[in-house]
């Protein structure tokens, strides 16, 4: 049993803000309903006035979580936002009815705030005028403790022994009014967020690891938001299957005009067309709207309009000249795919199989997953283009520029001046 298993099964852990379970042995105890009842939606500025008072008012770290329509509305936008403080209980937030929060966020900027998964509500929240200056990351610190099972419901349930019912994860939060067991739900995810962070801080600080988790949030609460992503078209389920030019901007015409079609009518762009048919069309290459109809994925209940729109995108894509096709793949900014090592570079894949073995039976000895350890991209950048000696200062400067922490070069640094110079050798 490794540490943090030990201290999952230890009682003290178990301190939630009602009665702790009487035996650990037992079954989880099924969390029901929020302390204080499900509280009331806020829904607009003379409400959310309210809710700004109680928490700047309040004390100590303050729980976060947002739920957003992901498969049914287009793009990450937040539909509702549940937040806990000392002093203030819990809130839920309508964003459609406030569409910027950035007086609250402003009023709980200085505390530290509570959410699991961080880097998945973060941009929606900052959408809406909510950042936090400094953060603790209940999912993250649960890896770096070592637990096997780091979704809320697993760590709220080895750790503090309740269950949360989870049976609303995947529904449509932009449905208005918004049904009261899903409302019960998004409250009881915050719950117990800081009870949460309060024995993983225990547990990190009793494994030493304390420090690294504090650099990880930082990082995390310092990153800008991520830049757009180019060609995202590439991004499409099946792509592999598109071998030549003119077939991939089938597939970019296709994806370009569903994207702006999704978006004018807010909603997925798997709703609009899937993947799989724009795929479907790209190798087939129909000639006409009548071909196109009988491809899997055009044919079933589509409207002639609709099909001669895809049947334009097609065209488009036909009358592209040779020299303006999209190549295959992206342009490489790094190392090549590791597959492509062994015929490239023998050395330099011999390396990389010694630095991958190295990171992980360190990442077992310090009972985490190998990728919070130390990026595996950092990993292979420093195998493709290693310094010229590999000291261990000009190991650690490399990883510093690619973005390890302190805490990681301290900890990876030894092993990876081992295993470069023994594959080296």
């Amino acid at each position: 049993m490794t540490d943090a298993q030990e201290t999952a099964a230890d009682t003290t852990l178990r301190t939630p803000g009602g009665d702790p379970p009487a035996d650990v042995d037992s079954a989880p105890i099924p969390l029901l309903e929020p302390r204080e009842g499900i509280p009331p939606v806020v829904a607009d500025n003379d409400a959310l006035a309210g809710v700004v008072a109680a928490f700047a008012a309040g004390t100590g770290p303050v729980a976060v979580d947002a739920e957003r329509a992901s498969g049914y509305r287009y793009g990450q936008r937040a539909y509702l936002v549940q937040l806990r403080r000392e002093g203030a209980g819990s809130t839920l937030i309508d964003p459609v009815g406030c569409p910027d929060l950035s007086s609250l966020g402003e009023a709980i900027g200085d505390a530290e705030w509570v959410l699991h998964a961080a880097t998945q509500d973060l941009p929606c929240l900052r959408e809406i005028g909510m950042t936090p200056s400094r953060l603790f990351d209940t999912e993250l610190a649960g890896r770096l403790a070592g637990f096997a099972r780091v979704g809320l419901g697993a760590m709220v349930e080895n750790v503090l022994g309740y269950a949360l019912e989870k049976g609303h994860s995947a529904v449509d939060w932009s449905t208005r009014p918004l049904p009261d067991p899903w409302l019960r739900y998004a409250a009881l995810d915050v719950e117990l967020l800081v009870d949460l962070r309060d024995a993983l801080e225990e547990e990190l600080d009793r494994q030493g690891k304390l420090e690294w988790a504090r650099q990880e949030f930082d990082a995390i609460a310092s990153a800008p938001p991520a830049p757009p992503r180019k060609d995202p078209w590439r991004r499409t389920s099946g792509m592999h299957k598109v071998r030549r030019r003119r077939q991939m901007a089938v597939v970019r015409e296709l994806w370009t005009a569903r994207d702006a079609i999704a978006q004018r009518r807010d909603v997925s762009p798997g709703k609009v067309l899937g993947d799989a048919a724009i795929v479907e069309a790209a190798l087939n290459m129909p000639p006409n709207a009548q071909a196109l109809a009988a491809l899997p994925g055009f044919g079933h209940r589509m409207s002639r309009k609709q099909l001669e729109q895809w049947q334009t995108a097609v065209d488009r894509a036909r009358a592209i000249p040779d020299n303006e096709l999209p190549q295959p793949g992206q342009p490489l900014t790094g190392p090549p795919p590791p597959r492509a090592w062994a015929d490239k570079d023998p050395v330099a894949a011999a390396r990389l199989s010694a630095a991958r073995t190295a990171v992980s039976a360190l990442a077992e000895r310090l009972t985490m997953p190998q990728e919070n350890l130390i990026a595996p991209d950092t990993v292979r950048r420093l195998c493709w283009e290693p310094p010229k000696s590999p000291t261990a200062e000009a190991v650690a400067e490399v990883l510093t520029a690619h973005g390890a922490r302190v805490w990681q070069v301290e900890q990876v640094t030894p092993a990876l001046v081992k295993a470069l110079t023994e594959a080296t050798a």
